[in-house]
């Protein structure tokens, strides 16, 4: 079989995680190579190329006669994920606060500030989740590349896809999602700004720890103390990091 350019498989597997992460494959679904194929635009070639990455990071499982089966998400790849992530990103932050400019980090905690005062409004908001995403997952991968190493990139990237896989089995309100998030965020951010790496990194576990906590919590069914008020609802909603 002929490889097919490096271009095409970086474009299959980003296909792929754009499809994940917007519900189309859903975690625990079984899907064939043609199927996926004509999902992705890619050739197949393509795919079957992709596909060993993806089974090498446990993101999916070939299973004769029944196609490629997405990971199920469970309590060990929720420990397991977020594991990883707490390994990467206590690295990445502390390298990323020795060359972060003041500037950047004033741009990156106004946009924070604003998106936590728009999740604590009660007036509608349809673009709240997905603005929050972008900023929420946009810092942790800016810091993570800041690191100038591809290899751990690529092993946060696979690792994150994963962990925000998951966003689909959350089940927690706005309050219980967005606000500790962002403030959580605040923290480390302040810890950055104070160049103080101590700081920044408890602070960067500690919002690890509660977003795994947060997940856990979701996919057991067990409500968390929020806000006066707040209450947990059937409807599927995706979490922050």
């Amino acid at each position: 079989m002929t490889e097919s350019p490096p271009s095409l498989r970086i474009q299959a597997y980003e296909s792929f995680r754009r499809c994940v992460l917007a519900g189309r494959i859903r975690p625990g679904q079984f899907i064939s190579q043609r199927e996926l194929m004509q999902m992705l635009g890619v050739t197949l070639g393509a795919v079957r190329e992709m596909i060993p990455r993806l089974e090498a990071a446990r993101l999916i499982t070939t299973v004769p006669k029944r196609g490629l089966h997405l990971a199920h998400i469970d309590l060990r790849l929720i420990r397991n994920a977020f594991q990883v992530r707490s390994m990467i990103e206590r690295e990445a932050i502390a390298h990323f606060m020795q060359s972060v400019s003041m500037s950047e980090l004033d741009s990156v905690e106004l946009s924070h500030r604003q998106l936590l005062k728009r999740a604590e409004s009660d007036a509608p908001d349809a673009r709240l989740d997905e603005d929050a995403q972008a900023i929420d997952w946009g810092l942790h991968d800016r810091m993570v590349d800041s690191m100038g190493n591809e290899i751990l990139s690529e092993v946060y990237r696979v690792n994150s896809l994963h962990v925000r896989m998951m966003a689909l089995e959350m089940t927690q309100l706005r309050s219980l999602r967005v606000v500790p998030a962002m403030q959580e965020h605040l923290r480390f951010i302040a810890a950055m700004r104070e160049r103080d790496t101590d700081a920044a990194v408890a602070a960067m576990l500690q919002h690890v720890s509660c977003s795994r906590q947060r997940v856990i919590d979701s996919a057991s069914g067990a409500p968390r103390v929020g806000p006066p008020g707040s209450q947990l609802h059937a409807a599927t909603r995706r979490p922050l990091s």
